[in-house]
């Protein structure tokens, strides 16, 4: 027998109105934070960024593919990665139905990581994916959006998500990491054939960039838990009965998932 707390349903109804009205203020809320981001100051872009693509070498105003925005993924994919990071794939699994209609209202959404063209390529394929995806292999993109890092500054510490971060071997992405170099960062670093120092070398974020007469801004740049509404899977799970009940890092890459245990867990959870 369930222990969560039962009612008749005018007592759901009852409660399901009190959490409407915090619903909709989260929304007017919303509605605010969504203004603000567009009120921010741009910064112009005057150094010349450029990028491997699948259309040889382009600038950044090229990934804007005739739009007058783009907004950037930076997804965790380093040159030592044999495979993009799998809480990166999940969040770019809902990009090819967003991408088209975001190109049909002046956006260009485009991923770019710092693995050579070639592996991001491949991974592509793999994945089933269509959007665009440039790489910044050898480049400053990534360490100027605060996105990739030196083994020096790995070591010395690094800004990221606006703040100081310790070195790595005290914290990695958040506060996942434990002193000893083991946890779910660990673990997320092993699913990319890689360690925790080269693993976290890379970062999650994205960047959003506007062109008007010729010009280059930089409009907006979030980072971490900031990517968490992009996080397609998890809009769903914070309205699923249970939330998103987490012991660990428990998602895959979407062709690693076991079939069959995927349609019958639910039963026998």
């Amino acid at each position: 027998m369930t222990t969560h707390t039962t009612g008749t349903r005018e007592e759901w109804l009852a409660a399901r109105l009190a959490l409407l009205d915090a619903e909709k203020e989260l929304t007017r809320r919303s509605d605010e934070l969504a203004r603000r981001r567009q009120e921010l100051p741009w910064v112009r872009i005057d150094k010349n960024y450029t990028f491997a693509s699948d259309e040889g070498n382009v600038s950044l105003a090229d990934l804007f593919g005739g739009r007058s925005q783009l907004l950037v993924y930076h997804f965790m994919f380093g040159p030592d990665y044999s495979a993009g990071c799998p809480s990166c794939s999940s969040i770019a699994d809902g990009f090819n139905g967003v991408a088209v209609h975001l190109a049909n209202h002046d956006v260009a959404l485009v991923a770019v990581s710092r693995a050579p063209i070639a592996k991001l390529q491949a991974y592509k394929q793999r994945m089933g994916w269509s959007f665009p995806w440039a790489s910044s292999v050898d480049r400053d993109f990534n360490f100027d959006f605060n996105v990739s890092l030196t083994e020096q500054q790995q070591r010395d510490g690094v800004e990221y998500n606006y703040r100081r971060e310790a070195s790595w071997t005290l914290r990695g992405i958040g506060d996942s990491l434990t002193k000893d170099g083991e946890g779910p960062v660990a673990e997320l670093a092993a699913t990319t054939g890689t360690d925790v120092a080269t693993y976290t070398r890379e970062r999650p974020g994205m960047s959003a960039f506007v062109l008007e007469d010729g010009v280059i801004y930089h409009t907006y740049s979030t980072y971490s838990r900031g990517v968490d509404g992009l996080w397609g899977m998890y809009q769903w799970l914070d309205r699923a009965p249970k939330g998103r009940n987490e012991q660990g890092i428990w998602w895959r890459r979407h062709d690693e998932y076991d079939t069959a245990q995927s349609n019958c867990c639910a039963a026998t959870a």
